[in-house]
């Protein structure tokens, strides 16, 4: 909830998907739902349709996906995380999975992929390794994950299946790693034009400028 541009960071975010066609949301609460709650409520005065699930335990991105079964059921759906904004021409590239595809991973090129996650992608621009924060000496990569992804519901059973990861979490890379090393195809897709990751108080001063 915390502003950009004069609205909140999810005001830019649920008004970029719906200008790619998405009316259905779930949104993932945890600290000050409420405050999430009131200021979206069901939805329907954006002309959306807009559900709550409640993280309890703060436990990993991989255990927020799990919360997401009940809502997609068998239809595949797009997940951004909520403290990312991009140029919202991006979001038509990510709401429509080719058939063969199990899974779309957002990236961005020149980003610092100590501080997120490194992309490791073949000729074809499909993921072959994913590295959660690369330490010195580690392979590396100059693809950072930019935090938008889409899926088929084939990613709920390799969410299922993890284990805390060495932060203790349970990591959604991990999972997205697992089925792309079980022969499924996930594609990469560069997005273009402004990408920001706004827990940086410096980029949120910079775009609030």
């Amino acid at each position: 909830m915390i502003e950009v541009r004069g609205k909140p960071i999810l005001s830019h975010i649920i008004e970029g998907l719906r200008g790619a066609g998405i009316e259905q949301f779930l949104v993932i609460v945890g600290y000050h739902a409420e405050v999430v709650r009131q200021h979206f409520g069901d939805g329907s005065r954006f002309g959306l349709t807009i559900q709550y699930a409640m993280q309890i335990v703060q436990d990993g991105t991989g255990k927020v996906v799990e919360l997401a079964r009940p809502f997609t059921g068998q239809d595949p759906f797009v997940l951004s995380y909520g403290d990312i904004i991009v140029d919202p021409t991006n979001y038509s590239r990510l709401v429509t999975i080719e058939d063969g595809t199990e899974a779309i991973i957002s990236e961005k090129r020149g980003e610092d992929v100590r501080t997120g996650g490194a992309v490791f992608l073949d000729e074809r621009f499909e993921l072959i390794d994913l590295r959660e924060k690369p330490q010195p000496g580690e392979p590396t990569s100059p693809w950072y994950n930019a935090g938008i992804y889409a899926f088929r519901p084939s990613i709920f059973d390799f969410v299922t299946r993890l284990q805390p990861s060495p932060r203790g979490e349970f990591e959604l890379t991990d999972a997205i790693r697992d089925l792309s090393c079980s022969g499924k195809k996930v594609q990469a897709a560069e997005l273009i034009g402004d990408w920001a990751d706004v827990r940086d108080p410096e980029i949120l001063a910079e775009l609030n400028r």
